[in-house]
């Protein structure tokens, strides 16, 4: 009787031991973490920007150091622009020159505008003359048929009015000969007006190049690199600083099909460093890969589909890094745990010491 109560005993206890060890392996899932949130191992990781010439020249300064923080707008090298100085100057010197050509050019418009209006009045004196001398002609003319003047008088007056007539058609040309001046001295004021545009335009140009001469910090970021040094000579798009923008920080790691194809943009993402473990730091996910890596060359067996591995990005919050942004180092390995479903409890040890 014993032996049955003991053998009924044991049989009860191995299904209890059984059903909660079930219990736990999908709970945990042989990781320690509740069905629904996944883990990956990868690394911190921020954008980085190169800042670089945008024309070849030499380096005449540099203004921040490898850790320096700066500041979008900052200027953080300068290049030796003695030779686009050079140019500047000779450019401005054409500029009033050809300033002072659209004066000029101004005033023989004036000029010729005058000696048009000249001109007229001369045309008007000798249409008049020509008027007095055909009357004078009309008059000899009568008087010749009442035989009370000679022939030889209306001869003479009919040669002062053909002159007359001469002389308003030469009066005339001239008029003329001014308004072919006149139009040739506005396309002078044109032709000058464009030089001076030219030249502005080139002033432009060369003020440009000076301002692109001091090399300003795109963002916000520390400076990771110096990848050139001071009286080096650089060909244009040659690197001179290399800068983490620490406005965008970031993890990047893998997880398999079986998990990633159930993880949402915008899911919770906690990220523990091994640098700093207890310190759990807030992420949501910002890239799911839609290609996957690590595949096997051929994909035939669903036992084979699941070792594909997509990359996921967690992002961190920028609020969160203006907060802390002496303490981000990028290149820290460390966890980054994702809530695939949304229903489930974060476990303890990724809730209590929250960074806010």
């Amino acid at each position: 009787m014993a032996n049955r109560q003991a053998g009924w005993l044991a049989a009860v206890l191995a299904v209890v031991i059984g059903g909660t060890a079930y219990y736990g392996w999908k709970t945990y899932e042989g990781d320690g973490l509740p069905a629904g949130i996944a883990s990956g191992n990868g690394r911190i990781e921020a954008v980085e920007i190169d800042i670089s010439t945008k024309t070849a020249g030499r380096i005449k300064e540099i203004l921040a150091d490898e850790g320096d923080f700066i500041a979008a707008g900052q200027v953080v090298a300068v290049m030796d622009t003695t030779q686009l100085e050079a140019e500047q100057r000779q450019l401005q010197a054409q500029l009033r020159r050809a300033e002072i050509g659209v004066d000029a050019a101004q005033s023989v418009v004036a000029q010729r505008q005058a000696e048009r209006e000249a001109a007229d009045a001369t045309v008007a004196q000798r249409q008049a003359q020509l008027d007095a001398a055909s009357i004078k002609l009309a008059r000899a003319e009568r008087l010749l048929e009442n035989k009370t003047t000679t022939q030889q008088a209306v001869d003479d007056d009919r040669a002062s009015v053909e002159s007359a007539k001469a002389a308003v058609a030469a009066a005339r040309a001239q008029v003329a000969a001014s308004d072919a001046a006149i139009s040739s001295a506005r396309a002078q004021v044109v032709d000058a007006g464009a030089a001076v545009e030219a030249a502005k335009a080139a002033i432009e140009s060369i003020a440009a190049q000076l301002r692109e001469g001091m090399l300003r910090a795109p963002r916000d970021g520390r400076v990771q690199y110096r990848v050139a040094q001071p009286g080096e000579v650089l060909a244009a798009g040659g690197r001179v600083l290399n800068i983490v923008d620490l406005g965008d920080v970031f993890m990047s790691f893998f997880l398999p099909t079986s998990v990633a194809g159930r993880v949402a943009l915008g899911s919770e993402v906690r990220l523990v460093l091994d640098a700093a473990p207890g310190y759990v730091i807030p992420a949501k996910v910002s890239f799911v890969a839609d290609v996957a890596q690590f595949t096997p060359k051929t994909v035939e067996t669903e036992e084979e589909r699941q070792k594909l591995m997509f990359r996921i990005k967690a992002k961190v919050a920028s609020e969160l890094l203006r907060k802390h942004m002496d303490q981000i180092k990028t290149g820290l390995p460390g966890m980054a745990y994702v809530r695939v479903d949304p229903a489930v409890e974060w476990p303890q040890h990724l809730t209590g010491t929250l960074v806010q």
